[in-house]
């Protein structure tokens, strides 16, 4: 695992860029996995920076969303493929047939799940992006989630829906449900980049990444797989041991 720690947030957000770039760079017709969340903002916002000023082209990339709310309407400006597409997709030369989501409109959410764990498996997926929960969750994974999960329907924590109620305009219309990928679906992609910001992220990133690898710290598994680059700024790795880079 690769630890690089930033002086802050914007600095941050422009070295998960160049990782990404750097995929794509290496390979045109790579498969990205996209996360949402706050912590993602800058990343795709440099991004698109980068697309629209220099050579860095999307035109041949698919990209892949990690989740999906369910229970909100198709036009809803907080679904996550609304959010992905405002943030980052429509800004950028994607084909509009390149981006892939979880369909919660589907009349049978389970099969949808199972077509999506397919789909996202079979895309054999060359970068995903993540952040990280309060309580160490990756996804939407919570603690106890088995590491060898698939995509599937979960009800979402009521910490979770009041760490996500700034997004909408009351805590109650956070949804209950959704459809996530699964940590064994997520540990499929070739590489990993967890992006953490914040003081509130010391402590999750720490039990993540330095302590025991257990299903009450879903993001601990990420000590299992094999290519793993991590980005904070100084806040969010304020509780890491000593000799990790800073840049």
């Amino acid at each position: 695992m690769r630890f690089h720690i930033a002086a802050d947030a914007a600095a941050t957000a422009e070295m998960a860029a160049d990782s990404v770039e750097g995929v794509i760079r290496s390979n045109p017709r790579a498969s990205i996995g996209l996360a949402t969340g706050a912590t993602m903002v800058g990343v795709y916002r440099s991004l698109v920076r980068r697309c629209r000023e220099g050579p860095l082209s999307f035109a041949e990339t698919t990209v892949y969303l990690l989740d999906e709310y369910i229970g909100l309407d198709a036009d809803h400006p907080q679904t996550y493929r609304n959010v992905i597409t405002r943030s980052f997709t429509e800004l950028v030369d994607l084909r509009d047939d390149a981006v892939f989501a979880p369909d919660c409109q589907a009349p049978g959410l389970d099969i949808e799940a199972r077509r999506y764990d397919r789909l996202v498996r079979a895309a054999d997926i060359d970068i995903q992006l993540l952040g990280i929960g309060r309580n160490g969750h990756i996804a939407f994974n919570e603690p106890g989630t088995p590491f060898d999960a698939e995509t599937t329907v979960v009800s979402l924590s009521e910490a979770t829906r009041r760490d996500n109620a700034r997004f909408f305009d009351s805590a109650e219309e956070v949804p209950l449900q959704a459809i996530t990928q699964g940590i064994g679906t997520i540990l499929q992609a070739k590489q990993i980049l967890l992006v953490a910001q914040g003081s509130h992220k010391s402590r999750p990133i720490r039990d993540a990444l330095e302590g025991p690898v257990t299903t009450e710290v879903p993001a601990s598994a990420l000590q299992l797989h094999g290519d793993v680059s991590a980005v904070f700024d100084l806040e969010a790795a304020s509780r890491l041991s000593t000799g990790h880079p800073q840049v």
